[in-house]
């Protein structure tokens, strides 16, 4: 069976400050894939994401680019290991330049269920949503 991966293409306003962050969250850049106009960020095996200047974004689409410092135009939730792990990004993220989402109500829900999650934008607003839930046994 054939492994699947995932890329996110995101616009950006200035590929090096995004490049940058990602990097201070401890994720690779595969420079195979990085020139002037995009940088490929490695999550880790299956997850990459295509950070893309917007007038190269632009060549892939007919429609506008959305505003995500605006608006919400997706959530990127990403299960990871441990509550601490959760932190640990998140805090990495916000040390990079991140602005964090609090919700008390989302997070007061998601622990009564056995879940640890918090929420942060990076420099373009694209929100991203680290979460560790307890899987029954």
């Amino acid at each position: 069976m054939s492994s699947k991966m995932i890329f996110i293409n995101f616009p950006v306003a200035d590929l090096n400050v995004s490049k940058g962050f990602y990097e201070a969250l401890g994720w690779k850049v595969n420079e195979q894939f990085t020139d002037e106009n995009a940088a490929c960020i490695v999550v880790d095996d299956n997850i990459c994401l295509m950070l893309l200047t917007k007038p190269f974004f632009a060549t892939f689409t007919q429609r506008p680019i959305a505003d995500t410092r605006a608006t919400t135009a997706a959530a990127y939730a990403l299960s990871l290991s441990s509550p601490e792990e959760v932190d640990t990004l998140t805090e990495a993220a916000i040390a990079a330049g991140a602005t964090e989402e609090v919700n008390v109500e989302k997070r007061e829900q998601e622990a009564e269920v056995g879940m640890h999650g918090r929420t942060f934008l990076d420099p373009d607003g694209n929100q991203w949503e680290p979460f560790y839930m307890k899987l029954p046994n």
